[in-house]
């Protein structure tokens, strides 16, 4: 295949269907609605009530969509789910492992197992556990795609919140080891990594003249995220268009890491 076989078509998702945990909220929303804006069916494990919302944004893209109640550290939960999307739509072609927990401390003596413990099966056993049984259909089939939810964490310390930038820097490792297990079956591992967005999460933040400042002054493009910066990335590696492009961490943060 040459340069002049590349088409625009290669980044459509037509007739794949995806996996996205927590994908009626948040950030996992826009992963989820990138998805079906270019053409992907989408199941969604969620432990959030859903006001049939996401529902109508992504049949309105002329996909189909299943939500379903669950919670994703419970045992089982990875094969029921993978198995779920299966049987729903036939295949399993993405996963993005999108659903992810931040509890902070104030002092990091209060931060005990407790708390490690949670996070950690939420952010990071739990993808592992959805990308093994999600490999078992995607090895046979010669071709996949798996996307882990990162953060600037990933590569920062996490003052207020250790089991977070643990857990995110650990899923940038398991990112790559899964890279180099499966990219000889056609399978692409890669993560993405936001930045500060702007979203309900982040209003204490931005509503806070301060410390809304501290942070836009360390971004050079001068301004939080809005979800839709991250569509772009999430069909890309979703896509044909990155069948080369493994074990990488794409960041989306307006700069934020070089400053």
């Amino acid at each position: 295949m040459g340069i002049k076989d590349f088409a625009i078509d290669f980044f459509s998702l037509e007739g794949k269907n995806a996996v996205v945990t927590g994908g009626n909220t948040g950030l996992g929303r826009t992963f989820a609605l990138a998805l079906a804006t270019a053409g992907a069916n989408l199941f969604i494990p969620t432990i959030r009530e859903d006001d049939g919302t996401t529902r109508q944004m992504i049949e309105n893209e002329g996909v189909e969509v299943e939500l379903i109640h669950k919670d994703i550290t419970e045992s089982g939960a990875a094969k029921d789910i993978i198995a779920g999307c299966v049987k729903r739509f036939g295949s399993l072609d993405i996963l993005v492992n999108s659903a992810g927990l931040c509890k902070n401390v104030q002092n990091v003596l209060d931060f005990g197992r407790e708390e490690w413990d949670e996070m950690l099966d939420i952010n990071l056993t739990a993808p592992f556990e959805l990308s093994f049984r999600a490999a078992k259909v995607m090895i046979p089939q010669r071709s996949g795609k798996i996307i882990n939810i990162c953060s600037m964490y990933s590569f920062l310390g996490g003052q207020w919140s250790p089991a977070y930038a643990s857990t995110k820097h650990g899923l940038v490792g398991f990112t790559k080891a899964y890279c180099d297990e499966l990219a000889q079956y056609n399978i692409q591992v890669n993560g993405i990594a936001p930045g500060y967005f702007a979203t309900d999460l982040t209003i204490d933040t931005r509503s806070n003249p301060e410390r809304n400042k501290r942070v836009v002054d360390h971004i050079p493009a001068n301004r939080w995220g809005e979800p839709f910066d991250l569509m772009g990335a999430t069909i890309f590696l979703a896509s044909r268009a990155s069948d080369y492009v493994n074990g990488h961490i794409l960041v989306v943060d307006g700069g934020y890491l070089v400053r």
